[in-house]
């Protein structure tokens, strides 16, 4: 069992887990420095860290998955999601940092209540802590499928991730996570284009590359031979059309100001004046991390055939059932076991310091907005770290999709938190009647959206669910004097 591949997965393991550990020296007992890091993170920290927690288990297994199933056209989802991360960073991120520190705001959903009723406090809590557990729980299962180049039971690996959050988290909270994301960050960065570069190689450079996906044949359903159409540019059987399909993914990706976890980061930077310098790291990083983890994708269905492709070569070996192992199977069979050691723990690592950054968002919720007595103590706040890491954990334990999970999780919390985030960062009227309802249509609509209409195929569920937040704070300031308070 002890080769060379897994003496290098755990030493680099090792190595995440002691810099997470090292920054416990910088931690201060309070709860503030346990959730925000004291706001004193620098700009290229909060980039990074930002950049790994929100693209690390969805993007090397969910979004790789994705690709090695659709093909070129499958990279639309993410530059979409791309293009409205940055309309968020522009617009939304400054004013959310300066105004979240001057109403003394911890929390997404303290910041979201602040001057409103306890129960915006209290609804938006439970939102977070719903769907970053689903959240949290799409880690572990991203973590433990890594671990299946080790033939390590998928039980055994969520039960590792849960540890390793939970060593995280108690070393030094928010300030431990940041520090391994940054790390993290550099490593996916390079290993996931290492890959691609082996991978493209392998198959004798890019013109072949293109050669052999486009040569690529399926049979369906009814049991005819068809073009996988894996070097099509555009997405083909989209019921309403390639507008809406990427106006959705655009959606999906400003629904990020919806994110905890994420927003959590701008919390913690050490001033509003530092989030252009940490947008710019963001998106240049996003970018070449984005397109690498799409062509590797593609890449990998030249290289591992899919049950349905006919007349294949089998090179590495040939995938069934998940398309998620195709990025674990491509590194084990073309990088040697150093490499191989250093990208699973990489992607194990990052995975579970996401789901560390979502235990975190889930345990603030927890302890500071839902049931704040538990969180008058620092003590208190850790046991609602154990309490929400062994929820997630059971989650975990059921197994599914991370790309599901992921994209689910993403769109309740885009649609119930998203809307009113940016109405509170804009300094727009707002009443407790209004913010509740503002959430409750929201998550209606993203759960109409998926399990009534179905239509989640066709455009995804958050363009549709953050419009309904938007359209009841619209509707109410229009009809009573518009959206600023009248000067005196």
């Amino acid at each position: 069992m002890f080769n060379a591949v897994t003496i290098s997965f755990f030493a680099f393991l090792g190595a995440y887990v002691v810099i997470g550990v090292w920054s416990s020296k910088h931690a201060v007992a309070t709860t503030e420095d346990y959730l925000l890091a004291s706001r004193s993170i620098n700009p290229w920290l909060s980039a990074l860290s930002s950049v790994a927690t929100d693209n690390s288990g969805f993007m090397f297994m969910g979004l790789t998955g994705s690709c090695y199933m659709t093909g070129l056209s499958g990279g639309w989802l993410i530059a979409g999601w791309l293009f409205g991360e940055w309309i968020a960073w522009l617009f939304v991120h400054q004013n959310f940092r300066r105004l979240s520190e001057e109403v003394g705001a911890n929390t997404v959903p303290h910041f979201l209540g602040h001057g409103l009723d306890r129960r915006v406090v209290f609804l938006a809590g439970l939102a977070t802590l719903f769907f970053l557990a689903i959240y949290s729980a799409a880690q572990l299962t991203a973590g433990s499928k890594a671990l299946s180049h080790f033939d390590i039971d998928p039980t055994l690996g969520a039960v590792l991730g849960a540890v390793i959050v939970l060593v995280y988290c108690f070393s030094g909270g928010l300030r431990a996570s940041i520090w391994t994301d940054a790390a993290q960050s550099v490593v996916m960065l390079v290993s996931i284009t290492v890959l691609l570069v082996v991978a493209v190689n392998s198959l004798g450079g890019i013109g072949a590359t293109w050669d052999t996906l486009g040569s690529v044949m399926v049979r369906t359903d009814t049991g005819d031979i068809v073009s996988a159409g894996l070097t099509n540019i555009l997405p083909s059987n989209l019921e309403y059309g390639f507008g809406l399909f990427l106006l959705g993914w655009v959606a999906a990706g400003f629904g990020m100001v919806g994110q905890p976890h994420i927003m959590v980061r701008a919390m913690a930077i050490d001033s509003p004046e530092s989030m252009v310098k940490a947008r710019r790291i963001y998106i240049t990083w996003y970018i070449f991390f984005a397109a690498a983890c799409v062509l590797v994708g593609v890449v990998a269905r030249a290289l591992i055939p899919w049950e349905s492709d006919v007349g294949r070569e089998v090179v590495i070996g040939m995938l069934s059932g998940d398309a998620e192992l195709a990025f674990p199977m491509l590194a084990g069979g073309l990088l040697p076991p150093v490499f191989v050691g250093l990208m699973l723990a990489g992607l194990f690592a990052a995975a579970v310091s996401t789901a560390d950054s979502q235990v975190l968002s889930c345990s603030a919720a927890l302890s500071q907005d839902v049931v704040p007595r538990i969180g008058r103590s620092y003590f208190g706040t850790k046991v609602a770290t154990v309490v929400v890491t062994g929820v997630a954990l059971t989650i975990a334990l059921f197994g599914g999709s991370v790309f599901t999970y992921v994209t689910f999780a993403w769109s309740g919390l885009a649609a119930t938190l998203g809307p009113l985030l940016v109405v509170r960062s804009m300094g727009w009227r707002i009443t407790s009647n209004v913010a509740s309802a503002m959430m409750v249509a929201g998550l209606g609509t993203v759960l109409l959206w998926i399990f009534a209409l179905q239509f989640n195929g066709a455009v995804y569920e958050a363009l549709p669910g953050m419009m309904a937040g938007f359209l009841v704070h619209a509707a109410w300031a229009l009809s009573t004097g518009g959206f600023r308070e009248p000067e005196h």
